[in-house]
């Protein structure tokens, strides 16, 4: 609780401790006095304390954080009543800043040198054929349900109008904000210099990277318009190789570890969500609602309230408990660990290419890759310039766990149970939640320090520092080549030579 609101609820204690104890002294006479005047001033202070308690409810009320009162109020689900915690979400969840467990800030009496971000896009609408099963699931919960339990009742007249797609307006300023927070952070380089853009060519990355130029650009007060025009897409169609989308290599898209994440994600389901579903089933008396379709039903929560222009909460989240929505946020983060993270054997290897040409900016040479990068577009200093000191790509969130693999940010990490859940900072700071909510972003920065010589490189994600496979410092940060030389798997290759099996 803040110190001011503690400070405040001590003052208003004070104020009736001392109207309410007051000396006099004792009578001479014992008979029984009437006094009128002290009726009326008893009265009055009566008047007071109950005006303290209700202010001090109300502090109190303010004061403490969502989550806690939704651990406050034990069977909020059963009347609707609980209150949402978009951090639980999965790669659904709005961009937070992220605990570090390390001071984020740039050490002080360093400078950085260079600066790459890579981004997710920001707050969509679900996908055309999710959003078709989002409709119908509607539908049919309106026509078979006659009795709405209590909590559940705004759904007899709900109208499913979330669009499909593209970015909401919420998740284009989203991007706004992050360019403007790029531009904040490494001003003394952003003040003079211009990035270098990339974009993976779906429609909604594209309107990321372009809010995102046009944030950064209007909190550098300057105009970014041939900033966005030069933007450079890289097409997301088959057989054009893309180091920012996944897609090159088809055993893993369709081969025998493409279904692993749907596995892991059953072996879930089925201890997490039967007792969910049957409180839903309870209270929606016909739908006979799947485990599957109860997933639907919590999904709503997020894009409905990512559909609002202030990332409002929607009805929908206030059915369920905190600790439902952590077995939801542990739901997603299967996908992401057995899908295209390190509990996927090729999983890291579809993030090798992108690695190796960080190493090419990092060190001014040119790609050495035989995966995923595109060698027209990667040979040519005006698609892939090497003299830059700002760089930005945008992406997917399941891109981005490759690549995050491949960079070993989470090597070491024990592959998440389908038993129980692994909370983020038990399991590295890994969750859906933490590495890729909508318009995530990873930082990767290249400092100097005083008088040394010495080169140093630092990631964050979403704001926490997060250490490579390198020996790190107390900052979080590894001499540039020793992190160059941690990354041998992308440098050979990965397992690049089994996606060609």
């Amino acid at each position: 609780m803040a110190p001011d609101i503690m400070a405040r609820i001590r003052w208003i204690f004070s104020r009736l401790v001392k109207s309410s104890y007051r000396y006099t002294p004792v009578p001479d006479d014992e008979a029984p006095q009437f006094r009128p005047h002290l009726v009326k001033e008893r009265r009055k202070k009566a008047g007071y304390f109950c005006l303290g308690i209700a202010l001090l409810l109300l502090l109190l009320y303010f004061a403490i954080p969502y989550g806690d009162l939704a651990k406050s109020l034990p069977g909020c689900e059963r009347n609707g009543k609980c209150k949402p915690n978009p951090h639980r979400w999965g790669q659904y969840s709005p961009f937070f800043s992220v605990p570090s467990d390390i001071d984020s800030s740039i050490p002080e009496g360093c400078e950085v040198t260079f600066a790459l971000v890579l981004s997710r896009h920001g707050s969509r609408n679900p996908t055309s054929p999710k959003s078709a099963l989002y409709q119908e699931l509607i539908e049919h919960i309106q026509s078979s349900v006659s009795h709405y339990g209590e909590g559940f009742e705004f759904l007899a007249d709900y109208a499913y109008t979330i669009g499909n797609d593209d970015l909401t307006s919420y998740g284009e300023q989203q991007m706004v904000d992050s360019g403007a927070a790029f531009y904040k952070r490494y001003r003394k380089l952003t003040d003079d210099i211009d990035p270098f853009i990339r974009a993976a060519g779906s429609s909604r990355v594209i309107a990321s990277a372009k809010n995102f130029t046009h944030g950064l650009y209007a909190a550098r007060g300057s105009g970014g318009n041939r900033a966005e025009e030069d933007i450079l897409i890289i097409p997301e169609i088959d057989n054009f190789n893309n180091s920012i989308n996944h897609g090159s290599c088809s055993r893993f898209e369709d081969g025998p570890y493409s279904d692993l994440k749907h596995e892991k994600q059953t072996a879930w389901k089925e201890k997490w969500l039967p007792s969910i579903t049957k409180r839903l089933n309870q209270k929606l008396p016909g739908a006979n609602l799947t485990l599957t379709e109860t997933v639907y039903f919590m999904d709503l929560c997020p894009f409905h309230s990512v559909a609002d222009k202030n990332a409002k909460p929607s009805q929908f989240c206030s059915l369920f408990s905190e600790d439902e929505w952590r077995g939801y946020d542990y739901y997603e983060s299967l996908d992401k660990w057995y899908g295209y993270g390190s509990g996927n054997p090729l999983g890291p290897t579809q993030g090798v290419g992108y690695v190796n040409e960080v190493i090419a900016r990092l060190t001014g040479e040119p790609v050495k890759d035989h995966t995923s990068t595109n060698s027209t577009l990667d040979s040519s200093p005006e698609t892939f310039p090497l003299d830059r000191r700002l760089y930005a790509d945008f992406s997917h969130d399941n891109t981005m766990i490759s690549i995050y693999a491949a960079l070993g940010l989470y090597e070491g990490v024990p592959d998440l149970s389908v038993e129980h859940v692994v909370p983020a900072d038990q399991a590295g700071g890994f969750s859906a939640a933490w590495v890729v909510p909508f318009a995530a972003r990873m930082y990767l920065e290249k400092m100097q320090c005083g008088s040394n010589d010495k080169e140093y490189v630092r990631i964050l994600i979403n704001d926490r520092v997060v250490t490579p496979k390198c020996t790190a410092d107390s900052h979080g940060r590894c001499e540039l080549d020793s992190f160059i030389d941690s990354l041998s798997f992308a440098k050979s290759g990965g397992k690049w030579e089994s996606c060609e099996v």
